[in-house]
């Protein structure tokens, strides 16, 4: 695609932007003031459908908010494994977060990975009280194709309703997503989306509306991987509609760029963090 979307050769470029993203969470360092709560609670029967909590380690006066955060890796690739590194930075900043594997192309196609998105995000709501959270106040996020189904089950109602949580859902961010990408025309989204019979239903456009979840999209000038025009035209539309969204491009990141930011070791590189996290606390307050 080469006017909006997905650059060719898009499937490449996602894996390569993605694979590096995972040696943060050796090389480190990481925000004080956060920790590990709980590793590979179940959503689900499949060995995938796990999830890993982090949360603040400091008391709070009332229970933290909830953040689901859903990696990239063109709905074929990626591991929770490899971004505790971001759930760190997100839980030193006021949130329970939960982690969650989905399921991946080839073993399903759309809507599988947007279902376990759903799936997950229920359940997180569930354990949220264990572990210091307020189920009440629970936000998605995500980067690249983890952005794409955040905007998914915010935005679409069958999802949430399916998952038997409607309404759960009090705000959305992406990083870098895909949310216009037709025609399908590389490898990636061919193969996760080329057999849903109405190739509406696989894009986020499709169900801006008014009553939905305010949405904060971020996205790099030089983005090579999915094109910042997606973030654009999501947002026209919501608002458009009636909805509320905000979006932020930032200049000269790159697509693996905009998550690194979370990192310390690339935080100066852009106010990235910053930027989704006060809007998530005021959102979600």
């Amino acid at each position: 695609m080469t006017r909006r979307g997905f650059l060719v050769p898009a499937a490449a470029a996602l894996a390569s932007a993605c694979s590096p993203l995972a040696a943060l969470n050796a090389l480190g360092p990481r925000d004080g003031g956060a920790r590990r709560l709980a590793r590979g609670l179940s959503y689900g029967d499949d060995p995938r459908q796990r999830m890993d909590l982090l949360g603040p380690t400091a008391a709070a006066a009332k229970p933290w908010p909830v953040l689901v955060f859903f990696y990239g890796g063109g709905w074929d690739s990626g591991s929770r494994a490899h971004y505790g590194w971001a759930a760190h930075a997100l839980a030193a900043r006021g949130f329970v977060v939960a982690v969650p594997d989905y399921r991946l192309v080839p073993t399903v196609h759309f809507p599988g990975f947007i279902e376990d998105a759903a799936a997950a995000t229920a359940r997180a709501a569930e354990l949220a009280g264990t572990w210091g959270g307020d189920p009440a106040r629970l936000g998605v996020l995500g980067h690249s194709a983890g952005a794409h189904l955040a905007m998914m089950i915010a935005l679409d109602r069958r999802y949430m309703e399916g998952a038997g949580a409607p309404g759960l859902i009090k705000a959305a961010a992406g990083l870098a997503g895909p949310y216009e990408f037709l025609p399908l025309d590389v490898p990636a989204s061919i193969n996760a989306f080329g057999r849903a019979p109405d190739l509406t239903l696989t894009q986020p456009v499709t169900f801006v509306r008014a009553d939905a979840p305010p949405l904060w999209l971020g996205h790099g000038t030089d983005d090579e991987v999915v094109h910042a025009e997606d973030t654009t035209i999501l947002c026209e539309r919501m608002t458009a509609a009636g909805g509320r969204c905000e979006a932020t491009l930032y200049t000269g990141l790159n697509h693996a760029d905009l998550i690194a930011t979370f990192s310390p070791l690339f935080r100066k590189k852009a106010p990235v963090l910053d930027d989704v996290s006060a809007f998530l606390q005021r959102e979600l307050a």
